[in-house]
């Protein structure tokens, strides 16, 4: 698993954990649901910290919460 498949499948995982939907998340961190779609599909490779700092206020976590997850053990290497 890549590093953005691994955001973008955190990010599902954390909303199913607290119940909250994807545009409900959006509205929450204050940014646009294209942009959280994006992070979630092909459009966007590379999630900026900005915009996963902003989720994680929204769901009221830290950005250590966020990446506190096995999904970021033993990522692919991005250098190739």
């Amino acid at each position: 698993m890549n590093t953005k498949e691994a955001v973008a499948k955190r990010i599902l995982q954390l909303c199913e954990e607290k119940n909250i939907a994807i545009n409900a998340l959006a509205n929450l961190s204050g940014v646009t649901p294209s942009t959280v779609y994006s992070m979630l599909n092909e459009k966007s490779m590379n999630p900026g910290v900005v915009s996963i700092k902003k989720l994680c206020d929204g769901l009221d976590i830290s950005v250590r919460e966020f990446f506190n997850s096995d999904l970021f053990d033993d990522l692919e290497q991005e250098i190739k």
